[in-house]
């Protein structure tokens, strides 16, 4: 069953890893910015590093709970900026954001329960752990 919690950090971490590249293209910039971001010409490449960051640290297992609480704080203000559906007028674009904000929500509690659980098996992290608590058992003790 430990390949379910890795398939699990893959597919979650994907969507941060793979968006990093767009977050460095002035249309993106462009668009934050028309989404009234402040300093987006600064904040959308920070993000990208956030995201990046978060989700590698994910992906691997490697101080997992760290990099869950990068994408929490990447997906807070790009949530409430990007997907902000209660300005829009327009039914389309209305929809379009409420699924957006919605997906997001839902990555936002997936990135809360990693940074409260961890890793999980099959990670950096748990390898670390097992030889600590290795190292722990064949101690001399005084």
């Amino acid at each position: 069953m430990k390949i379910i919690v890795v398939i699990g950090r893959i597919l979650f971490s994907l969507i941060f890893i793979l968006s990093l590249m767009s977050h460095f293209k002035t249309s993106t910039i462009a668009y934050a910015e028309a989404r009234q971001v402040p300093a987006a010409s600064v904040l959308v490449p920070l993000s990208a590093v956030l995201a990046a960051v978060g989700g590698l640290s994910i992906l691997l297992g490697y101080k997992a709970k760290a990099g869950a609480w990068l994408l929490v704080v990447f997906l807070i203000p790009v949530t409430l900026y990007m997907h902000a559906f209660w300005k829009e007028t327009d039914p389309m674009q209305m929809g379009i954001q409420t699924g957006n904000f919605m997906k997001n929500a839902a990555l936002l509690g997936a990135a809360l329960l990693i940074s409260y659980f961890g890793s999980g098996p099959a990670s950096l992290d748990s390898l670390s752990t097992a030889s600590t608590a290795e190292e722990k058992k064949h101690s001399i003790k005084p």
